[in-house]
C-alpha cells in the first residue's frame, strides 16, 4: 500500500519483557526459513491460510497453533481492531541482511504491513526511500512497502520482528494519524490474565477472474507511475505503446468478461488475454520502469495484475530495481 511518507510510528508500545517470553518459549521447530532461501532469514507462522505451514496469502486465514499458545501476541493484534492476513515472526541473524527491494504484488496493493520489535539493537536499521530509522522493541510501526526499502543487522544479537499484514479501518488510519502528532511516552498495553483475545482474520475466498473495476483500477494506478528509465527523447517515446498495451488489456478483459463472467469455460479466453499481454509486454516495456520505485513496468505488472488476474494466483515476493 502507498503511503505519503516512508515511516509512521504508531502512538502505542507493548511489554518487552513478555513478548520475549512468549518468544522463548517457541519450540525451535517452530522456525522456518525464508521461502526465497535467504541466509539468516527465518520465520514462525501466526497467521496462514487454515493455519497451515505455507506463505500463501489467498484463502481463509486462521491462526496456527503458535498464535494459539502465546495469549500476548494474540492479545496485541486483537487491540488493533483490524482484520489481519499473513503475519509472522522473522529473525534475521547477526550480520544479516534484507537485500534493498519494493513489494508490488497484488497483495500489497491493498495492505500495509505492521512491524512490532521484540528483540533488536540500535545496529538494526531499517531503511525506506533513502530514510533509516531504528525501530525501537515494544513500538509499533508502519511503512511504504511499495518503495525501495531494505534492513542490516549490524549487532551481534537476532532481531526477531512481530510482522502482520492488513488493511486497517477508519479506526486504525485514526490511530496512524495521531501518530504524527502524539509527543511523549505512548500507552502501553500490557498483558492481561485470563483475556482469551481472538484477533480478526481474513476469510475471503478470491474469486477465480478478476472483475473489470479491479482490472481498471490497477491498470489506471501503474499507468499515472510510468516513466522512462533514461530520461530523453528515445525513452519517452516508449511510453505511447506501452500506454496503449494497458489500455488495450482492460478493454479487452471486459469484453471477454461481459461474455464469460467467472465461468470456467471461458479462462482459456481470459488466458489467451494474459498470454498476449505478456509477450508484448516484455518487449515494448523495455526501459520503462514505475517512477516511484524504478521497477521495471512489465515486472510490476506481472505481479500485481496478470498473475492475480486469473485462477487468483498471487505469489509474494520481493522485487528488485530495475537497475
Amino acid at each position: 500500500m502507498r503511503l505519503p511518507r516512508s515511516f509512521y510510528r504508531l502512538p502505542v508500545r507493548f511489554d518487552v519483557e513478555r513478548l520475549q517470553a512468549e518468544l522463548a518459549a517457541l519450540p525451535p521447530a517452530a522456525w522456518a526459513p525464508h521461502p526465497n532461501g535467504e541466509a539468516g532469514n527465518e520465520a514462525v507462522r501466526l497467521i496462514s491460510v487454515n493455519g497451515g505451514d505455507n506463505e500463501e496469502v489467498n484463502g481463509t486465514m486462521r491462526m496456527t497453533a503458535h498464535l494459539e499458545r502465546s495469549p500476548y501476541l494474540r492479545q496485541l493484534l486483537a487491540s488493533f481492531g483490524v482484520v489481519w492476513s499473513r503475519s509472522r515472526l522473522l529473525k534475521l541473524a547477526p550480520g544479516a541482511r534484507v537485500p534493498v527491494h519494493a513489494d508490488i504484488h497484488h497483495h500489497w496493493f491493498f495492505r500495509v504491513r505492521l512491524h512490532v520489535p521484540i528483540v533488536t539493537d540500535p545496529q538494526v536499521r531499517f531503511t525506506c526511500d533513502g530514510e533509516t530509522v531504528h525501530m525501537a522493541a515494544g513500538e509499533a510501526w508502519i511503512f511504504d512497502n511499495w518503495r525501495l526499502h531494505r534492513v542490516e543487522n549490524d549487532s551481534a544479537i537476532e532481531r526477531v520482528h512481530l510482522v502482520a499484514d492488513t488493511s486497517g479501518n477508519a479506526a486504525f488510519w485514526e490511530l496512524v494519524a495521531r501518530g504524527e502528532r502524539h509527543e511523549g511516552a505512548a500507552p502501553m498495553l500490557r498483558f492481561a490474565p485470563g483475556l482469551e483475545a481472538t484477533p480478526l482474520t481474513e476469510r475471503s475466498v478470491p474469486r477465480p477472474v478478476m472483475p473489470p473495476a479491479e482490472m481498471e483500477l490497477l491498470v489506471l494506478d501503474l499507468r499515472a507511475d510510468l516513466a522512462p528509465e533514461i530520461e530523453a527523447p528515445e525513452g519517452r517515446a516508449r511510453l505511447a505503446p506501452y500506454h496503449a498495451l494497458l489500455l488495450g488489456l482492460v478493454r479487452d478483459w471486459r469484453a471477454a468478461y461481459s461474455l464469460h463472467g467467472e465461468d470456467p469455460a471461458g479462462f482459456g479466453a481470459y488466458e489467451q488475454i494474459r498470454a498476449r499481454v505478456r509477450e508484448r509486454s516484455r518487449a515494448l516495456g523495455a526501459g520503462i520502469v514505475t517512477r516511484s520505485n524504478q521497477v521495471a513496468a512489465h515486472r510490476v505488472l506481472e505481479a500485481r495484475i496478470l498473475r492475480a488476474a486469473l485462477g487468483a494466483g498471487d505469489a509474494v515476493g520481493r522485487a528488485p530495481p530495475a537497475a
